[in-house]
């Protein structure tokens, strides 16, 4: 059977979460949160991890304004993520609207019982998995 895992990505300023489907493409799990100092470092453990899980594609979170529209200067970061991704990773990169996908994150979070305080990181990881799962569920 042909693997049809992808890696989801949350990028942020500080941390990168980090989710992963399962081989049949259908269900997207949390897998890590990378805290960075050095994007660089950062791309590299990303690419080490598509190679590792032999990922057919990266899903980037793209954060649209709320009023659909506006491409703000997070996109502009989240593109310049995604130029220096493309560097090192010659597969389909694709993007995602990712709003409210921390929100949803956090219902989660609070839905289990859980207190988020300082663990911004699991926040990340759930919000990449819902950004993956969006895509895994519009490509049905």
């Amino acid at each position: 059977m042909n693997s049809k895992v992808f890696i989801g990505i949350d990028f942020g300023e500080a941390r990168i979460g980090l989710a992963k489907s399962d081989p049949t493409g259908l269900i997207a799990s949390p897998l890590k949160t990378i805290t960075y100092g050095s994007i660089s470092r950062a791309i590299e453990e990303i690419i080490q991890i598509v190679i590792e899980t032999e990922a057919q594609g990266i899903v980037v979170g793209y954060p649209l304004a709320m009023d659909g529209g506006n491409l703000g200067e997070r996109c502009r970061m989240v593109d310049d993520f995604i130029e220096r991704l493309q560097k090192k990773y010659a597969g389909l990169i694709h993007k995602i609207d990712e709003r409210y996908s921390s929100v949803e994150a956090e219902h989660i979070i609070h839905g289990h019982k859980k207190k988020i305080g300082k663990n911004k990181a699991m926040v990340d990881r759930i919000a990449a998995a819902i950004i993956l799962q969006r895509f895994l569920d519009e490509r049905k």
